[in-house]
């Protein structure tokens, strides 16, 4: 009998020699008399970027915006901040007022709660006013935007920055960092829904502000100082610039592999249709993440032109995903929504749920005795669960127990 493994995405030469020498070893401690065999197919049809890379933007200029003259890295960078925690700023406010300000003196109001009070009357103001309506449109809507305003309302951060803003100064920038609130929960919430440029963006947070007395940020505001240089550390576009040849090159072996298998798998099927071919006695096929991808569209082409190379005795798939391509209708071997074809072998589907990676096949296949899923547990989150396996006794002794398993 003959085992042949079939790797997944990213793996050259290197990696190869070092995967393939554990799996194999693996593999004959538990079936001495087995040949196993490993199949490279990384370099020959494999990604690469056969330009050098030169697709990929790289440098560029510091432009700045129309309003206050800030770099669009460094807002960008702050709304990054917003959308992923809309209250941030007001936290900042909350956390800034002067030690001896009088805030907490019983029987006397914070000025900032006519902040509060504005942002209450809110609903009806955007009913009334016909100039909000378009803007709001951009941000997903009016309910969209009425639920972020209740929300940001009812926040502990906003009430406590209300009480923190005891002064003039502190309310007009108090109400700027209201509107961005609002403004940021609605984008958040809307998602890809919300078709909004940042020059729309900016036009509605100035309507809000103007209705929740507020002004726009001013060189030296408190929200600025503390959250400025966290946001740039975070997202700036110059360390994008700075990183993302090396990010886009080092993607290319394990997410250029599927986009170049998905539009020119074939070379590789018919590669590994030679492998099978060259021994005459019963193979087991193992195939890990995209190897098992293209293992299941070969010996599903083949059962359905009943051609070609003699079906595997087994077919083991680890970490694969190809129960979720053929639930997309993606699956190259299978119309969508098809069943698996007569003589199509006997599946081994092995998948560990924190593997993002792995996919169940037993469901997408219901009622198939010849397809089993088996579920193991590295106890590594991803991605390192998605490697992972082939460390994993209970893989090697799972494929064993079904090649012994009686016809």
């Amino acid at each position: 009998m003959r085992l042949v493994f079939v790797h997944g995405t990213g793996v050259r030469e290197k990696r190869f020699t070092r995967l393939s020498g554990l799996v194999s070893d693996k593999l004959r401690s538990r079936l001495p008399s087995a040949e196993v065999h490993a199949v490279c197919w990384g370099e020959a049809h494999g990604a690469s970027l056969s330009a050098g890379g030169a697709s990929i933007p790289r440098g560029g200029r510091v432009v700045r915006g129309p309003a206050d003259g800030t770099p669009l890295d460094e807002e960008a960078a702050g709304w990054g901040l917003l959308l992923a925690d809309p209250l941030c700023e007001l936290r900042v406010l909350a956390e800034c007022a002067p030690a001896d300000d009088g805030v907490g003196t019983p029987g006397v109001r914070a000025a900032g709660r006519q902040v509060a009070d504005a942002l209450e009357e809110l609903p009806a103001a955007l009913a009334a006013d016909r100039d909000l309506t378009g803007p709001v449109r951009a941000v997903g809507g009016m309910p969209n935007l009425l639920t972020s305003a209740e929300t940001v309302a009812s926040a502990s951060e906003f009430a406590d920055a209300c009480d923190a803003a005891a002064y003039a100064p502190a309310v007009r920038e108090l109400g700027y960092a209201t509107a961005r609130a609002v403004i940021a929960c609605a984008l958040a919430v809307a998602g890809d829904e919300a078709l909004c440029t940042g020059d729309e963006r900016d036009s509605l947070v100035d309507l809000l502000c103007v209705r929740l007395g507020g002004a726009g940020r001013f060189p030296g505001g408190r929200v600025g100082a503390v959250l400025g240089t966290l946001a740039l550390r975070l997202t700036t576009q110059p360390l994008l610039d700075r990183w993302r040849t090396s990010l886009t090159t080092g993607a290319v072996p394990a997410l250029g592999d599927i986009l170049r298998y998905q539009a020119r798998g074939r070379p590789l099927r018919d590669h590994l249709e030679k492998v099978i071919v060259s021994h005459d006695g019963p193979t087991v096929v193992i195939g890990h993440s995209l190897g098992g991808v293209a293992l299941v569209d070969m010996c599903a082409l083949a059962a359905i032109r009943q051609t070609g190379p003699p079906q595997p005795l087994l077919l083991v798939t680890v970490g694969s995903q190809a129960p979720f391509l053929h639930e997309l209708g993606a699956l190259t071997g299978l119309p969508p929504s098809a069943g698996l074809p007569p003589g199509f072998p006997r599946w081994l589907n092995v998948y560990d749920r924190t593997d993002l990676l792995a996919y169940r096949a037993q469901p997408v296949f219901p009622g198939d005795p010849r397809v089993t899923d088996q579920e193991v547990s590295s106890r590594q989150p991803f991605p390192l669960s998605h490697s992972a396996y082939w460390k994993l006794d209970a893989v090697y002794d799972r494929i064993v127990k079904e090649i012994e398993a009686p016809q």
